[in-house]
């Protein structure tokens, strides 16, 4: 790409984080931890080390974005039962890492596509508001 088309290109996509709504972003959040997470497994798969833990910490640093924006205070049980499950889906993460497994990777996508499955039927029905 060249400079001018990549500097359009950049703030197209600036603008569509900047314009998202939360629902939207948490969606996107979902699928970046997913995508990294597959790129983990495909680097262990590869047994590039460097990249594998490079994907996994992309995606822990996602899963620690969607901790802090629970409001326990204000969603009680279910931000409860999220945030743990956040946690769960961190301890799998590390132990990937520290092993260089795809088991517990595997298990964090589930996980987390369950949820972003979850989230993405609440939007559809339009009860988030």
């Amino acid at each position: 790409m060249t400079a001018p088309n990549l500097a359009g290109y950049k703030a197209y996509q600036n603008n569509k984080y900047q314009t998202a709504s939360p629902h939207r972003l948490i969606l996107m959040l979902y699928n970046g931890a997913i995508q990294f997470a597959g790129n983990a497994v495909q680097a262990i798969q590869q047994g590039n080390i460097s990249d594998a833990n490079k994907y996994i910490q992309k995606t822990q640093d996602i899963v620690y974005e969607l901790l802090s924006s629970l409001n326990v205070k204000q969603g009680g049980e279910l931000a409860r039962n999220l945030q743990n499950l956040y946690f769960y889906v961190i301890d799998r993460l590390i132990e990937a890492n520290l092993k260089k497994q795809e088991e517990p990777l595997h298990e964090a996508i589930k996980i987390i596509s369950e949820i972003k499955s979850s989230w993405d039927e609440i939007g559809r029905r339009g009860t988030l508001g």
